[in-house]
Parts: C-alpha cells; sequence; structure tokens
C-alpha cells in the first residue's frame, strides 16, 4: 500500500478532488500554504494499493496543469530587503507537486 501526498494550487483543488471521486479514490484534503508565495494550497492524502499509483498520478496530471502568474511580491517586513524585488514577477503556478511513500501498516476502525 502507498500514501500518495499531493500538493495543489486551490485554484486546481476541486477539479482534482471531483475526479478522484469520479474514480472512486477516496482522500483526505487538508489546507496548506506555500513558503514561496505564501498562497493557499491543498494537500491530498490519498492511500491506495500499489497497483492504483500510476492511475491516481494520471488523475493527478489531468487536473493540475500549470500556469503563468503575475505575483507582487511580500514586502520584508523587518527582514533582509536585499533580495527584495519591488515589482510584480511572472512566475510558474499550479501543476501538483506529489510524494509516494510505502505504508508499513494500514488499520481502519
Amino acid at each position: 500500500m502507498k500514501l500518495i501526498v499531493a500538493v495543489v494550487q486551490d485554484k486546481d483543488s476541486n477539479r482534482l478532488s471531483n475526479a478522484l471521486v469520479e474514480h472512486d479514490y477516496r482522500a483526505t484534503k487538508l489546507a496548506s500554504t506555500g513558503g514561496f508565495l505564501r498562497a493557499g494550497n491543498t494537500t491530498f492524502l490519498i492511500g491506495v494499493e500499489d497497483n492504483h499509483v500510476q492511475s491516481v498520478l494520471e488523475v493527478i496530471q489531468d487536473n493540475c496543469k500549470t500556469r503563468d502568474q503575475l505575483v507582487a511580491p511580500v514586502s520584508p517586513m523587518g527582514g533582509n530587503a536585499d533580495s527584495y524585488v519591488p515589482y510584480p514577477v511572472e512566475v510558474q503556478v499550479g501543476g501538483a507537486t506529489v510524494f509516494i511513500m510505502q505504508v508499513e501498516q494500514f488499520e481502519q476502525f
């Protein structure tokens, strides 16, 4: 059994959640915040048998797309201003960051 941890942009979370349900995969959604952009993310915890991992990865890939977005930088309140960029920059957002871990034991009560 594997635990898939997928961190996706909030804009993709409802679409991914619906697609997982359509494919009969259950997931737990957690609100999270990214460190670089300090923007909202959703982290999905998905437990599946080993033979379903590739199918879940395809569902994630089909529903979490990257896009370019202009982002206004956060001012460095009390921090180091050497790396502060005072104008909006275009960055790539979206997609998914996925971790796959072996589950040693699974219990459901």
